[in-house]
């Protein structure tokens, strides 16, 4: 494996308490954010209603358009700068949705006739929404259950309750920045969150495995400096792997468009957000747990040695 660091010798354990004022800032601002705003900005897929794709001659005044659609969002997509992504939010009832895509034409025929084409449009009503939304909640909860048992099994369970509360960490504080930027919430997005619970779970297996490893070769050893010796020697597959993975989910962020820009902005935020909980919230957590069971400092080798019952020597034959 390629070593972008040798002999590193960083305390990232000594700044458990850093971390957690960070993480904790994070959260709370999100959480204000969401008071603030009422909750979090749904996707036609989670609230109902209708996203009609429009291209024109020429490129559209859009506030024109937004003045004939007071209930609609409306943005650009695609490079080519004719093109119009509009969410018409009008939806009360299953009928209404359907009915979304007349609407949205209707106001544009009063200024845009005959200079405009309808390239596609979806419309979901708003209790295929809700449902959409509660088995969004469900698949997350049961990827987290999931990575509890495995991790359980593979090494201890305070390593997999360790690991979920890490990637349960990660869900919050990537959706607090949803909010604090108003992002739209869809099912882009959750794909992205499922797809950074597997992503933040690999880097804290990583060094999970690592820990274990050095656990059994180097038993008078505290676990603390066990655990920061494990971190550095995994730092450089740690940077590597999410170095490339941000490289290209920034590329998708910046010149994507449109149509992926929130599942993008997730994905750079969850791999920023997963690669520091692997190191800032795992492995404090079980260092915690075992100081509290008190198993976390073995005893050094100068006391084990001065522990031995002195043996006298024999008396000297003359």
């Amino acid at each position: 494996m390629i070593e972008l660091f040798r002999g590193i010798k960083v305390d990232w354990l000594g700044k458990r308490k850093l971390f957690l004022v960070i993480s904790g800032s994070i959260m709370l601002l999100g959480l204000v954010s969401l008071v603030v705003k009422g909750g979090f900005r749904y996707g036609v897929d989670f609230r109902g209603g209708t996203i009609v794709y429009v291209r024109f001659q020429q490129k559209p005044p859009l506030d024109q358009i937004r003045a004939e659609l007071k209930d609609s969002q409306i943005q650009d997509f695609g490079t080519s700068g004719t093109d119009v992504m509009i969410e018409f939010q009008g939806a009360k009832e299953e009928a209404d949705a359907s009915a979304g895509r007349e609407a949205i034409t209707a106001a544009l025929n009063k200024n845009f006739q005959g200079k405009f084409e309808i390239l596609n449009a979806e419309s979901i009503g708003p209790k295929v929404g809700a449902d959409l939304r509660r088995q969004a909640v469900f698949a997350t909860l049961y990827a987290l259950g999931g990575i509890l048992v495995y991790i359980a099994f593979r090494f201890e369970w305070i390593y997999g309750a360790a690991a979920v509360f890490a990637v349960f960490h990660d869900t919050l504080v990537t959706l607090g920045l949803f909010s604090l930027f108003n992002r739209e919430i869809n099912l882009t997005v959750i794909a992205a969150l499922l797809t950074l619970v597997g992503y933040s779970v690999n880097d804290t297996i990583v060094v999970f495995d690592r820990v274990r490893e050095n656990l059994k070769i180097r038993r008078r050893d505290d676990l603390e400096t066990i655990m920061n010796d494990s971190i550095n020697q995994t730092l450089s597959r740690t940077i590597l792997t999410s170095g490339l993975t941000f490289l290209t989910v920034m590329a998708l962020f910046i010149f994507g468009g449109e149509i992926i820009n929130h599942f993008a902005f997730a994905m750079v935020i969850g791999i920023i957000i997963g690669t520091y909980s692997s190191i800032a919230i795992a492995a404090p957590l079980v260092l915690f747990y075992e100081n509290f069971r008190g198993k976390a400092v073995a005893k050094p080798v100068v006391a084990a040695r001065s522990a031995q019952p002195k043996v006298p020597r024999p008396a000297k034959v003359k």
